[in-house]
């Protein structure tokens, strides 16, 4: 048996997509299991143990409809029994009509059913308290008589990697026996970024943390925006913050992150990343997303999500209104409503 999951795009959905090759792995284990993600996304997932293939979309295929066609036609000679269709985007559909697997799956979309042989309509409530990016993304292997199983995303790195990490940390002058929390100051977009003051009051609280050393998750176009936060830390919390030790790579930031104790900030991939590595998060939710999509009541355990609906009534309407006018919404989000929470939240890593 042959099966290919096509996943595109941002590196959090890749990487949450990756449990199903797991699930696949265990129900067909002499199956052989392939993965269409962007290039750029490929070290979230490097290393897989469950994934025998790659065939990578590069920005040179996204750009040049010749090359994506060529593309296509590598996917049809592969002839995959199974195509399972999680992006469900025009060039996902392409693939999987080429595909001519017998049965191709996706997600339910009234103009595209006709080219698949399973749709499944998604789920608008977590049913097994997991998030709905996962309960979802286990529907699509029904038609392969696969039952929902409580499968995280994992990163796999290796131990040079890890070993590599450890030392960069130390010439950098940081204790590892010492509580080290990275910081997501900067969210994907503006209408996912916490409001720079209310970041540097919550900072401020994990820098309270007996020992706290404090690193910030940036990338180099990003360093304006996350030095105006830093800026606007006391002098005595600027003295935590490593401002200037951060991962020149994917996996080198991967590697440093899995030496943390946690990362708090808003919500995005680094956190998703965290959680693939087994690393505590608290996370902030834009008021405008819905927060079940990304966290499951399974993840309590260690970690923490907040968002402005737990502290004050949020119609739907709002939701709306957030999306289109995310700085009034976040401006209401008060750092006084979290600092409790992450106060509990830090209270485990007193070293």
């Amino acid at each position: 048996m042959k099966i290919l999951i096509i996943q595109q795009k941002m590196i959090g959905d890749v990487l949450t997509t990756s449990i199903l090759f797991e699930a696949l792995r265990e129900k067909f284990p002499k199956a052989e299991l392939h993965y269409v993600i962007n290039s750029h996304t490929f070290p979230v997932v490097e290393h897989n143990p469950f994934i025998d293939k790659f065939l990578f979309i590069t920005p040179e295929i996204e750009q040049n409809r010749l090359k994506f066609l060529s593309f296509s036609r590598t996917i049809q000679k592969e002839k995959y029994d199974t195509v399972i269709d999680v992006y469900g985007k025009p060039s996902s559909i392409l693939m999987s009509a080429f595909s001519k697997a017998k049965k191709k799956i996706a997600y339910h979309k009234k103009h595209t059913s006709f080219i698949y042989s399973h749709a499944i309509k998604r789920k608008s409530t977590p049913e097994y308290a997991a998030s709905l990016a996962v309960e979802n993304r286990m529907l699509l292997l029904k038609p392969l008589g696969i039952d929902f199983k409580n499968i995280q995303p994992k990163i796999y790195l290796k131990e040079d990697e890890i070993t590599s990490a450890k030392n960069y940390l130390e010439t950098n002058d940081i204790l590892l026996n010492q509580p080290l929390f990275m910081i997501g100051v900067l969210g994907s977009n503006p209408s996912k970024t916490y409001p720079f003051e209310y970041m540097a009051k919550l900072i401020e609280t994990v820098a309270q943390t007996k020992n706290a050393q404090i690193l910030f998750n940036y990338i180099p176009t990003q360093e304006e925006e996350a030095k105006a936060v830093y800026e606007l830390c006391k002098a005595s919390t600027q003295e935590q913050i490593h401002f200037d030790v951060f991962g020149k790579s994917l996996r080198e930031f991967l590697a440093i992150l899995s030496q943390c104790d946690a990362i708090i900030g808003n919500e995005g991939g680094a956190n998703n990343m965290a959680k693939a590595l087994n690393i505590p998060t608290f996370t902030i939710f834009s008021p405008y997303l819905n927060k079940h999509n990304w966290f499951g009541e399974n993840e309590e355990v260690q970690n923490v999500a907040v968002h402005l609906s737990d502290y004050i009534d949020l119609q739907a309407s709002d939701v709306k209104q957030a999306k289109k006018q995310s700085a009034l919404y976040y401006e209401k989000f008060k750092p006084s409503f979290v600092k409790s929470k992450l106060e509990a939240f830090l209270s485990t890593f007193s070293k």
